[in-house]
């Protein structure tokens, strides 16, 4: 089918602690100690992404006091509350306990009084310790929560990395979009996911992925399913990648407008990011394959800051600047044929 604007899914609507936690150690590979209540994580979820240093909070500011958010107490929070004797200690940080606060992080390595830690075990709020300075540990949270909590749509092609960059082959079932990707890999590509393409935003880019089911899995029509991890090996499989080009197949049709010099750049909206789309007309004997391969190396080019179209515009400009002072029609590229004899 041909591509289009695509209805996000739903977002999650919640993480636990406890699933948070682990992430961050295994896959953010953050050193997390436990303070307190590392029991209760399962039973404490996370609704936004968004992070709160409760400075204000503890002063006794409440009123735009943001408790469902995920508290960071770094060396600001943690030298406030050095300046008061245990009794102030305690009234200050009675003030964010006594909302249903998620999870508390002490970063920075910062510790505080077990009567505070006794406190917060009372109301079952976790709390956290890590040695990572407080931005660096703010923007990695914000970062895998930014992920968790991203839009996210699926698209019906085949997506695969050629040279490194993120091709999306799309086009009305049947068209041959799997054999398309098929023949890639066998030349060295590499597969993202074939048929069911999930679609994540992080912040203004689209990253691809392939779902739970389909990782690694094709449908070749007539043959059936293959795995292509099995057949053709680690180098032939990515789990992720961003999208960078939509190439978009369809049968050649007499009278359709079909671009011929590549000036016209087109593109498609997917999750709000304008993505660059080639409509690819299919017809005997063209080689969709090297045309993607060469989709690839111009958009390559284009990174570099070369475009070709554009480069060829001036030159013919240029031509006929000169033709039109009287110069002489064009001649062949060199001015002497030395030979080829053998």
């Amino acid at each position: 089918m041909p591509i289009g604007p695509h209805a996000p899914i739903p977002r999650k609507e919640k993480i636990s602690v406890a699933f948070l936690v682990e992430k961050l150690r295994t896959k953010v590979q953050i050193e997390l100690e436990a303070c307190v209540n590392d029991g209760a994580c399962g039973n404490r979820f996370i609704t936004e992404q968004e992070l709160h240093r409760p400075g204000l909070a503890m002063a006794g500011f409440l009123e735009l006091y943001t408790h469902q958010r995920i508290q960071i107490l770094g060396n600001t929070e943690c030298e406030y509350l050095r300046k008061f004797d245990i009794d102030g200690q305690k009234q200050a940080f009675s003030n964010i306990l006594e909302f249903d606060v998620p999870v508390i992080f002490l970063t920075h390595g910062n510790r505080i009084p077990q009567e505070l830690m006794d406190m917060a075990a009372v109301f079952s709020i976790p709390i956290f310790r890590t040695p990572v300075e407080t931005t660096k540990f703010m923007f990695q949270l914000r970062d895998f929560l930014e992920d968790q909590f991203a839009l996210q749509t699926v698209v019906h092609g085949s997506m695969v990395d050629v040279y490194g960059i993120g091709i999306l082959i799309t086009g009305k079932s049947g068209i041959g979009k799997s054999e398309v990707a098929l023949d890639l890999i066998e030349r060295g590509h590499r597969l993202v996911a074939d048929d069911v393409v999930m679609l994540t935003r992080k912040n203004n880019i689209v990253m691809a992925s392939s779902t739970d089911m389909n990782k690694h899995f094709m449908e070749i029509r007539g043959l059936g399913i293959i795995e292509v991890l099995s057949m053709f090996g680690i180098r032939s499989i990515r789990y992720q990648k961003r999208l960078e080009v939509v190439v978009e197949l369809f049968l050649w049709e007499e009278g359709r407008q079909i671009n011929r010099t590549g000036l016209e750049k087109d593109t498609v909206s997917l999750l709000d990011v304008d993505i660059p789309i080639v409509h690819l007309p299919i017809t005997p004997g063209k080689n969709i394959t090297v045309i993607a391969e060469v989709i690839a190396m111009n958009h390559l080019l284009s990174n570099y800051g070369y475009d070709a179209a554009q480069a060829f515009q001036e030159k013919l400009k240029e031509r006929i600047a000169q033709k039109g002072r009287g110069a002489a029609i064009p001649g062949r590229v060199v001015d002497y044929f030395e030979g080829d004899v053998e």
